[in-house]
């Protein structure tokens, strides 16, 4: 095998690695296209969803509220009132939430003995449906109702949900889970193609250091 041989082996497993690569981010970035622009666009609405010019978020509306008369078996425990729910409702629980114990935050202090006062106990929120209609409950442990309300979400108001995760339902979340794996795939391989052919301290002073220097600068403050 001559010198120019056993160089050009090396390029062509480059080329072809290369190449493996560029496709492997172009099908990637096909396929994570539509979550970009979803998740871009709910993500820049939300983000200005506060102060003086303050951008629409979309229209929630209360269609009904229901009282239930809550049996004892299913006021032991927020899963047993879920599943409680579930059999005579039909209403299935996505998010269980319970206040902290020990009283809630709500408890006092007893002057000088510093004891703790029992204070209110600390409610339980359930909440489920779809991004377009959902349903939440408050519930206090030990009373005997509890109040469903039932809102209905125009569409912005469902991809906001949808952007945070709920009312998608495990179908979405698995389609969200792919999507956020693609756009890390998408990074790596991007990062990979810009640092292929140039030296160590080409990446490091490229764009790459900038947009590093510019995460940090931003993160810290917000962080810390």
């Amino acid at each position: 095998m001559n010198v120019a041989t056993a160089t050009a082996t090396p390029v062509r497993r480059s080329n072809t690695t290369y190449r493996w690569i560029r496709q492997f981010h172009l099908w990637i970035g096909a396929w994570g296209a539509l979550a970009a622009v979803i998740y871009g666009f709910t993500g820049l609405v939300m983000n200005h969803r506060f102060g003086d010019g303050a951008w629409p978020q979309g229209e929630n509306k209360e269609l009904a509220r229901t009282e239930l008369q809550i049996p004892a078996d299913a006021q032991s425990s927020p899963e047993a009132l879920s599943l409680w729910l579930q059999s005579t409702q039909g209403l299935d629980a996505q998010v269980i939430r319970k206040g902290p114990p020990g009283g809630g935050k709500d408890a006092a202090k007893d002057g000088a003995k510093g004891e703790a006062k029992a204070g209110p106990p600390p409610k339980w929120t359930l909440s489920g449906g779809t991004a377009t209609s959902a349903w939440s409950m408050e519930y206090t442990p030990g009373n005997a109702t509890a109040e469903v309300k039932h809102t209905e979400h125009d569409t912005l108001s469902a991809f906001n949900r949808l952007h945070k995760g709920v009312g998608g339902g495990i179908g979405w979340t698995i389609l969200a889970d792919s999507f956020a794996i693609g756009m890390l795939l998408l990074g790596l391989s991007g990062i990979w193609m810009w640092a292929r052919g140039r030296s160590a301290k080409d990446v490091v002073v490229s764009v790459l250091s900038v947009s590093v220097v510019v995460m940090l600068v931003v993160l810290v403050p917000a962080l810390f």
